[in-house]
């Protein structure tokens, strides 16, 4: 796995990134590895849920996908047009909450980064850069509304690739999106070394028992998800 991924040259060097926006790092490539294993053509319609710089979304629609890409925030929203006109694709970019702004469609593709990142602040922050990757004292706030959704949104035999992290359990996900009707199992894993949030966080994490004692590795999977 290799940010290779990212398709036609589009390394996390080459994306525009507005301050404050995510930048593609490990859990991007991973994400992007798994997409590169999926079959893709002008008839595939493709939603991405928390686009960021658009890295991912554009990576589809170089591929002939027909693409549409949501975020909460207006930076994230304007790198991902500015992206999207940069490399001369086709790229519908949305703000706002995914479900809300996509309501009364479907597509063949959900493909999402979700904030996954265990907080010490219950709610999920309005503004600012965290706003890409804390989710609640389990990490699971965006992760659980996108299981409930995922039904509505995906066509029959529709896919969700979701990235995730470990520190917020993939299994329970796995059967949670089981259990809306979906069959889901993990596809990819990979270990990174972690970054400087959950640095600043080793003592609450384990306070909390999401990690041990000395812990320097997140675990990243994929997790691969198809309607009925």
């Amino acid at each position: 796995m290799s940010s290779t991924a990212l398709n036609r040259g589009m390394t996390p060097q080459s994306i525009i990134s507005l301050p404050g926006v995510y930048r593609p790092q490990a859990d991007t490539r991973l994400l992007a590895y798994a997409l590169a294993q999926e079959e893709l053509s002008p008839s595939t319609e493709l939603l991405e849920i928390g686009t960021g710089t658009g890295a991912l979304a554009l990576s589809a629609a170089a591929r002939g996908a027909r693409v549409t890409a949501v975020d909460v925030s207006w930076r994230a929203v304007a790198t991902a047009r500015l992206n999207a006109l940069h490399r001369r694709l086709p790229l519908r970019v949305l703000h706002g909450d995914f479900a809300t702004r996509t309501r009364g469609r479907r597509f063949d593709m959900l493909l999402t980064n979700p904030p996954y990142v265990p907080s010490p602040e219950p709610g999920l922050p309005s503004r600012g850069p965290q706003r890409a990757w804390d989710a609640g004292t389990d990490g699971r706030r965006v992760i659980d509304r996108i299981c409930a959704d995922a039904p509505a949104l995906l066509r029959p035999g529709g896919i969700l690739l979701m990235v995730h992290s470990g520190l917020c359990g993939a299994q329970e996900t796995v059967g949670r999106l089981e259990r809306e009707g979906l069959t889901a199992q993990v596809t990819a894993r990979a270990s990174v070394p972690w970054g400087p949030v959950l640095r600043s966080r080793r003592a609450w994490l384990q306070g909390r028992g999401l990690a041990e004692e000395g812990a320097e590795l997140e675990e990243l999977v994929i997790i691969r998800a198809q309607h009925l």
